[in-house]
């Protein structure tokens, strides 16, 4: 951990806990359960806090902890689903806010420390690290980001928290932990929020990205197919027939061999449009068509 005490001191108290109660009948409370806690960053002094998505999903009520144990009720201001990121609005203002500096300059090996919620004692636990990665990442449940974050520092909290350089400057939203390939920790870079703020804050998501074609499943590269390894219950892919263990062979024309070409071919389409799949399952060739789905509105 090469990040110094006056640095770590600097930035802590900008850091928050966050507590979301989501109702049992929502989509998401199956699969991300109704009492969720988190991690994030107050990046404005108007009280706006950039914190990671599924954290927030579905959420009836959200309350925040500061680092004195102020507790302050929340508000979800904006929804990415696409690169994964959130923002909450707490009423009150004056709380320091971390300065946000674009990941763009950043490079495999330069150093990096993440910063993150306890959990229930509201303690912060930091974690250092180097960058391992700043290029595209795919993941099985209909995500990717072009350009991701991908460093040596193990989350050393709950999702959610900033990801800073060694100036303290937050560079990233920390998203996931990549067990399966190391200790590793991913974050979103910090220009899905920059870049976009006005938009996201005036409209609560990305309104000028066209809307694209979501079927709800879960899937795995093995041997050059593409292959499902689970629907999401009441989601596009399963109402419309496709099963798990069904190989993708293609969609529409194009033959599918992974799942960035998967993901390619799928967003290429608006959402709601009937889509053409070619599955192997049971050792015969079907032709299946899926009324493509909308996440934000599935999960709306």
């Amino acid at each position: 951990m090469n990040a110094s005490v006056r640095l770590i001191e600097q930035v802590i108290p900008s850091t928050v806990a966050i507590q979301v109660t989501v109702p049992s009948q929502h989509q998401s409370a199956q699969l991300l359960g109704t009492e969720r806690m988190g991690s994030g960053a107050v990046v404005s002094p108007d009280g706006y806090i950039l914190t990671v998505n599924y954290i927030v999903i579905g959420a009836s009520q959200v309350s925040v902890s500061m680092i004195d144990n102020t507790q302050l009720e929340a508000e979800v201001v904006a929804q990415d689903f696409a690169s994964g990121i959130a923002v909450l609005k707490i009423s009150q203002t004056g709380f320091p806010a971390v300065p946000l500096q674009s990941s763009a300059a950043l490079h495999a090996g330069d150093e990096v420390f993440l910063v993150a919620s306890a959990g229930e004692e509201n303690g912060r636990r930091v974690n250092g690290g180097g960058l391992t990665s700043v290029s595209q990442f795919d993941a099985y449940w209909e995500y990717s980001l072009e350009r991701a974050l991908t460093s040596t520092a193990m989350n050393p909290g709950l999702g959610g928290g900033p990801m800073f350089d060694m100036r303290g400057r937050m560079v990233g939203v920390v998203s996931l932990n990549l067990n399966e390939i190391g200790k590793f920790s991913l974050a979103i870079p910090v220009e899905h929020f920059t870049e976009h703020q006005d938009e996201l804050l005036r409209y609560g998501r990305r309104v000028t990205r066209p809307s694209r074609a979501w079927v709800g499943m879960y899937s795995y590269t093995l041997k050059e197919h593409l292959v499902i390894a689970g629907l999401l219950p009441e989601g596009p892919g399963a109402k419309s027939g496709l099963k798990a263990g069904d190989v993708i062979l293609a969609i529409g024309e194009q033959e599918i061999a992974d799942r960035r070409a998967f993901y390619e071919q799928l967003w290429s389409r608006p959402a709601g449009e009937t889509i053409l799949f070619r599955v192997f399952r049971n050792n015969a060739v079907q032709s299946i068509p899926v009324v493509s789905g909308n996440v934000e509105e599935f999960f709306g």
